[in-house]
């Protein structure tokens, strides 16, 4: 095995150790507010993690393309404001179902 193939062989399981730490962590969660907030270091780390492996196996076997290089620039940064925006989301949907507010109670 060459230098950049190790390379991309210990950033894969690494971000496979996370994945599955993060399946782990959902699975013993308490609540659904605290399993929306664990899926944030797979989609913040292992996924560009996984496209800098790519893109590294694409560089030693290639040599640099800097199409290759924006585009794996574009995919993480598309990652990392869907995966902001849309936990943001799903974490006010699932408090504005859980918590009940206690001003909110009829008046007796």
């Amino acid at each position: 095995m060459s230098i950049p193939e190790i390379v991309v062989a210990v950033i894969v399981i690494l971000a496979t150790i996370m994945v599955a730490g993060t399946a782990v962590a959902q699975w013993r969660a308490p609540n659904a507010l605290t399993r929306a907030n664990v899926i944030g270091p797979t989609v913040g780390v292992a996924f560009p993690l996984v496209i800098i492996a790519k893109l590294i196996d694409d560089w030693s076997t290639q040599g640099f393309d800097l199409n290759d290089f924006l585009r794996a620039v574009l995919a993480i940064a598309a990652v990392w404001i869907i995966g902001s925006v849309g936990s943001f989301y799903m974490g006010r949907a699932i408090y504005g179902v859980t918590v009940t507010d206690p001003d909110d109670s009829p008046a007796l």
